[in-house]
């Protein structure tokens, strides 16, 4: 069923946002995120205080799209205002896991007793801490923080052993 679809986003006080050709600019009290939405379909536009989102003949693929840019626009806003933050355990049963942060990599030592550490990386501006068994990821962008927390949970996946003894690793325990 072909008809035409427009949201509407409120902009809260304290945020700014500019809309270039398809460019959303969000500028916040913890920063400013940028992103690039296209479809030929589909525009965007800020009017009184409120980001307008309107298809004209949307079909369901283009209705599922607008919900996606609402949903990318909204977390932005709530990324400049309040943040990401994401929490980790560290769980070992065999052999203490020490975790530390140098430059843009998080380096998990003895994991399962190896003799090499693991590495991954940390994406954009996300501020890794370690203290103790827990680690804090924080942020604006959402994507980053997840990508950052998904990357080092799968650092840690055991291979080639029995998961239901072998249960060491880090793994997400909160996420707001």
């Amino acid at each position: 069923m072909i008809q035409s679809i427009k949201k509407e986003i409120d902009i809260p006080d304290g945020v700014s946002i500019d809309v270039k050709d398809g460019k959303v600019i969000v500028e916040g009290a913890k920063g400013k995120i940028e992103r690039v939405f296209f479809h030929p379909k589909i525009s965007i536009e800020k009017k009184d205080n409120k980001i307008h989102l309107t298809c004209e003949e949307a079909k369901v693929k283009e209705r599922a799209i607008i919900g996606s840019y609402e949903a990318h626009i909204r977390n932005m806003i709530k990324g400049v205002t309040e943040g990401f933050t994401y929490k980790m355990k560290i769980v070992y049963s065999h052999f203490p896991i020490k975790v530390g942060v140098k430059g843009d990599e998080v380096i998990i030592e003895n994991f399962l007793g190896e003799k090499f550490p693991r590495k991954t990386k940390i994406f954009g501006n996300v501020k890794v801490s370690v203290k103790g068994d827990e680690i804090t990821l924080e942020g604006i962008n959402i994507e980053e923080v997840g990508q950052t927390a998904a990357n080092i949970e799968s650092a840690t996946r055991v291979k080639d052993k029995d998961i239901r003894v072998f249960q060491d690793g880090i793994y997400i325990v909160k996420k707001g």
